[in-house]
């Protein structure tokens, strides 16, 4: 994860100032959450999202305003191999520094992951009244999407990792003592490294008022990330090489098998909110 904490800081200082003649507001987001790839041969499923928001709108004029806040967001989803027995091949060094192919067998191989991320908004708002206590609203603008952690939790029935070392043309396939071999019922947990990126964002809906200083706002959003949230400078094998134990190995993800893969989030879904002067 990469960010300028002064950056971060002061922007959300300028704009809390700027808030004191603004419309406050809190609210949920809830809907399909994506984390998705460019990567081949993967496939995605239970793709779940949601987000707790703060901030506030000013007012320019009758009908357009500027808004801005603070938002922490979750995704969910379960990535596995296709087809679930599969082989993938990477570089790798051994103890002794001599270079090898290192070859992962897995089969039924799944990662569980979770993302959590902060998001900075800032949007322009244009609403309308519709009918008396009925606003319609629409809101279009970009987020800066920080993720906090990106956690996995991989499983497999089985894991095999071999060696080749083509200058002598030697495989060892059964040496767990040097990391080679394999293991039944693997699991085991990760961590991917992130990076902030931009997402667009818009939402669609309407305020109902239920006061003179209060309303309900309900909607329907629309998210897209652009870039990658992976921080990585090279190819890594989906199971990490253990250079002491074949029992021990640590996922580095099937997203860190390519260092140049686009991975973003993707949500839409509905808000509901409630504004306050």
């Amino acid at each position: 994860m990469k960010f300028n904490s002064k950056n971060i800081i002061g922007t959300i200082t300028f704009l809390i100032s700027q808030g004191i003649a603004a419309q406050f507001y809190v609210g949920i987001q809830s809907g399909i959450g994506a984390i998705q790839s460019d990567i081949d041969g993967i496939q995605t499923s239970n793709r779940l999202g949601g987000a707790v928001k703060a901030g506030y709108i000013y007012s320019l004029n009758t009908h357009f305003g500027i808004g801005s806040g603070l938002e922490f967001s979750q995704y969910k989803q379960e990535v596995s191999l296709y087809p679930p027995s599969a082989t993938l091949t990477n570089f790798e060094v051994d103890i002794s520094t001599s270079a090898f192919i290192y070859n992962v067998t897995t089969k039924n191989y799944r990662e569980k992951q979770t993302l959590h991320a902060l998001q900075i908004p800032l949007f322009v708002q244009y609403k309308t009244t519709i009918n008396k206590g009925i606003d319609f609203n629409f809101r279009a603008g970009a987020k800066y999407f920080l993720p906090v952690n990106y956690k996995i939790k991989a499983t497999a029935d089985y894991v095999n990792g071999t060696a080749y070392y083509p200058d002598v043309n030697l495989t060892i396939d059964n040496l767990p003592e040097y990391g080679f071999g394999g293991q039944d019922n693997y699991s085991s947990s990760g961590e991917y490294k992130t990076k902030g990126i931009i997402m667009s964002s818009f939402e669609l809906g309407f305020t109902f008022d239920m006061g003179s200083k209060h309303s309900l706002y309900a909607a329907m959003f629309l998210e897209n990330g652009y870039g990658t949230i992976l921080d990585q400078n090279k190819n890594e094998s989906y199971i990490s090489y253990n250079p002491t134990s074949a029992s021990d190995r640590k996922p580095n993800g099937l997203y860190s098998t390519d260092k140049d893969a686009k991975i973003k989030p993707v949500a839409f879904g509905v808000t509901l909110g409630w504004n306050f002067e």
